[in-house]
């Protein structure tokens, strides 16, 4: 299937609101840190409602596996968390990945590591994938300073593995603090399987002792990331009885993704929880947002793009880190966005970006590009409530949502497109 159409409910009507109960995909974030902390346990956890996400599925295939190459596909997060925990447990092992992924830079985790006592070279280009790993050997080193405003990926690669190392690990962290929540979600996951982990944010230092984990059972929450598009379907949504239930959903939850509660409240969507999860209403909504993604950029996405159809006046910072991620998000927002009747602009250089109406005519259904990212596709399908909409590559979803479009159909008609 090279697309698929999505064409919106028929409505508003008295007799067909828009109602649905989701069973969301669980956190591949959650759980990618939960399969290192369980490798590093010797596979001793009992971990429950792991994702089926494809980068989920790639870390336990590479984690059971003893192939020489480990092949991350297209999965920033596993090709990090991997390469922290190969090196760290003496493994020789080649890294590489899809082409995209071997544009992407990892070469801070590779001085880190190499710093604690790596041996690493890289295969091609100085900085990026391949690499190539060639055991451990302990540097007496427990003090890394490493920035902290380029991925909390390489940041939360290093903390899980710091318990392994003889001395622990102090790591700090040197100029702005991008998606902390992130990290914190590392820290808490970490300590609940007995790791002893010290944050002083003020001083910008993690210190994690050198004691091993503890194997427990752990149950992993749904994906607040994948509960971001049906906020946005409920705030595009033209009836007011719309009623959307997200199962495995926690009030108090480790995702930074969470913020999404307070982002669409802003939009118009009121959040209510119960022991099931949430559920999702219409409310009152502002003419206008403005919203730092510093510690959610994987929301900027579905936020710019539902803005963009109900006409709300958006502002955004803290987006930089989308142009290293699966694609250059920013300028794939900027061309797609075009397509629906809105622009992304650049305010001034200073990385404040604002999300306008265009006044120039629009086809009657945009065919969005998705340029091998799911979060592209997965942003632009609740369009679909408004308007009907073609999303090219609709597989590419499977990377973090594999059952997205089977869930889509339960509120939009969904139909492929050869």
């Amino acid at each position: 299937m090279n697309a698929v159409r999505l064409l919106p409910p028929p409505g508003p009507s008295p007799d067909r609101p828009v109602q649905a109960t989701i069973p969301l995909a669980s956190s591949k974030s959650e759980s990618n840190r939960a399969l290192i902390i369980d490798a590093l346990t010797s596979f001793r956890c009992d971990l429950q409602n792991l994702s089926t996400a494809r980068d989920t599925q790639t870390m336990i295939r590479l984690l059971q596996s003893t192939d020489a190459t480990a092949d991350v596909l297209d999965a920033g997060t596993t090709m990090r968390f991997l390469t922290a925990y190969f090196a760290v447990t003496g493994q020789t092992k080649t890294m590489t990945g899809t082409p995209r992924m071997c544009e992407r830079p990892i070469g801070i985790l590779v001085d880190a590591l190499r710093t604690l006592g790596a041996d690493i070279t890289y295969l091609k280009n100085d900085g990026y994938p391949p690499l190539q790993l060639n055991g451990f050997k302990a540097a007496g080193q427990n003090q890394v300073s490493i920035r902290g405003d380029v991925s909390s990926q390489y940041i939360s690669a290093l903390l899980m593995i710091a318990p392994q190392l003889p001395q622990g690990l102090t790591l700090t962290l040197t100029g702005p603090i991008g998606s902390r929540p992130y990290i914190e979600m590392t820290i808490a996951q970490m300590v609940y399987f007995g790791a002893e982990v010290a944050a002083n944010w003020d001083a910008r230092t993690i210190t994690v002792a050198p004691k091993p984990y503890t194997p427990k059972p752990y149950q992993i929450e749904s994906d607040w990331s994948g509960a971001s598009y049906w906020y946005s379907i409920a705030a595009l949504s033209r009836d007011e009885n719309t009623h959307i239930e997200l199962l495995g959903l926690k009030p108090k939850s480790l995702q930074g993704d969470s913020a999404i509660v307070e982002i669409m409240q802003a939009m118009g969507v009121v959040s209510t929880f119960s022991d099931r999860g949430v559920t999702l209403t219409k409310g009152p909504a502002q003419a206008s947002l403005a919203w730092d993604f510093t510690d959610c950029p994987d929301l900027a996405q579905t936020v710019a793009v539902c803005a963009a159809v109900n006409g709300v006046a958006l502002t955004l910072t803290g987006i930089e880190s989308l142009k290293i991620k699966e694609t250059d998000r920013v300028l794939a927002l900027q061309t797609e966005l075009q397509k629906i009747g809105a622009e992304l602009v650049e305010v001034e250089m200073n990385h404040r970006y604002e999300v306008r109406q265009r006044t120039d005519a629009i086809s009657a259904v945009a065919t969005i590009a998705t340029y091998d990212d799911h979060r592209m596709a997965m942003a632009f399908a609740p369009v679909a409530m408004q308007r009907d909409i073609i999303i090219e590559e609709p597989g590419v979803v499977a990377k973090s949502y594999p059952s997205f479009w089977g869930d889509m159909a339960r509120v939009v008609t969904v139909e492929p497109v050869e």
